[in-house]
C-alpha cells in the first residue's frame, strides 16, 4: 500500500511539473497583459505600485520553469536532496502568490479612490491633438470602453477644450459607432455614448486585478498539491537494507 502511494505521488508529481511549465507561460502572459492594459490607463491611476502584482506574477512564472525542471529530475531519480529543494522552492513561490493575492485585493480597493482623484485632471488637459498623451488616453478609453465624459457626455461642457473650441460638441471618440454621421455635437446627444468613463475605468481596472488574483489562487492550489505529493515521496521513500533490518530486528550475515 505504501509503495502504491509513492508510485501514485510520483506520477502526480511528474504530471504537475508538466503543468508548471504550462503555468509558467500562462503567468507570464497574465503579467504582460496587466502591463499592457495598465499602460492604456496609467493616466487615470497614479499609484504605480499597482504594477507590483504584475511584476511578481511574471517573476513567479519564470521560477516555475526552473521548478518544473528540478521537480521532474528529482522525481524520476527519487533524489531526496532534489525533492527537498523542490518543496522549499514551491513553498517560497506559494508564499509569493499569497502576497500577490493580498496585494491584488489591496490595490483593487484603492482603484476607485485613485481614479476619482486623477480623472478630472486628465480631462482638463485634453486638447484634441494626437501629440498630447492625455488626449490619446481619453480618446482611447472612450472608444474602447464606449463611454463619454467623466460621469456622462455633459461633463465635456466644463472642460477647457470645450471652451476653446466653441463648437458645442464632444470629441469624435464619444460617438456611438451604431449611429452613422455622428460629429460629436451636443445637439444630438442620442448619437453619443451615454455611460461616463469614470465608472467604466474603475470597472476595467478592478477586472484586471481580479484576473491576477484568481490566476494566483489557482496556481497556488496546484503548488500545494505538488508540495503534498513531494512530501509523500520524501517521507515514504524506501530507506534501504540497513533500515529494513533495523525494523525487522534482523542482523547482517
Amino acid at each position: 500500500m505504501g509503495q502504491c502511494g509513492i508510485t501514485s505521488s510520483k506520477t502526480v508529481l511528474v504530471f504537475l511539473n508538466l503543468i508548471f511549465w504550462a503555468a509558467a507561460g500562462i503567468l507570464c502572459y497574465v503579467g504582460a497583459y496587466v502591463f499592457i492594459t495598465y499602460d492604456d490607463y496609467d493616466h487615470f491611476f497614479e499609484d504605480v505600485y499597482t504594477l507590483t502584482p504584475a511584476v511578481t506574477i511574471i517573476a513567479v512564472g519564470a521560477l516555475l520553469f526552473i521548478i518544473g525542471l528540478i521537480g521532474c529530475c528529482a522525481t524520476v531519480r527519487e533524489s531526496r536532496c532534489g525533492l527537498a529543494t523542490f518543496v522549499v522552492i514551491l513553498l517560497l513561490v506559494f508564499m509569493t502568490e499569497v502576497s500577490v493575492v493580498v496585494l491584488g485585493y489591496v490595490y483593487r480597493a484603492k482603484v476607485e479612490k485613485e481614479v476619482n482623484v486623477s480623472i478630472k485632471k486628465v480631462y482638463d488637459e485634453y486638447d484634441g491633438t494626437n501629440s498630447n498623451a492625455q488626449s490619446r488616453a481619453i480618446d482611447y478609453i472612450q472608444r474602447q470602453l464606449q463611454c463619454c465624459g467623466i460621469h456622462n457626455y455633459s461633463d465635456w461642457q466644463n472642460t477647457r477644450w470645450y471652451e476653446q473650441s466653441k463648437n458645442n460638441s464632444t470629441p469624435i471618440s464619444c460617438c456611438n459607432t451604431n449611429f452613422g454621421g455622428c460629429t460629436g455635437s451636443l445637439t444630438h446627444p442620442e448619437d453619443l455614448y451615454q455611460e461616463g468613463c469614470e465608472a467604466m475605468v474603475v470597472k476595467k481596472l478592478k477586472e484586471i486585478m481580479m484576473y491576477v488574483i484568481w490566476t494566483a489562487l489557482t496556481f497556488a492550489a496546484i503548488q500545494m498539491l505538488g508540495m503534498l505529493c513531494a512530501c509523500v515521496v520524501l517521507c515514504r521513500r524506501p530507506r534501504g537494507p540497513a533500515y529494513e533490518l533495523l525494523i525487522t530486528g534482523g542482523t547482517y550475515a
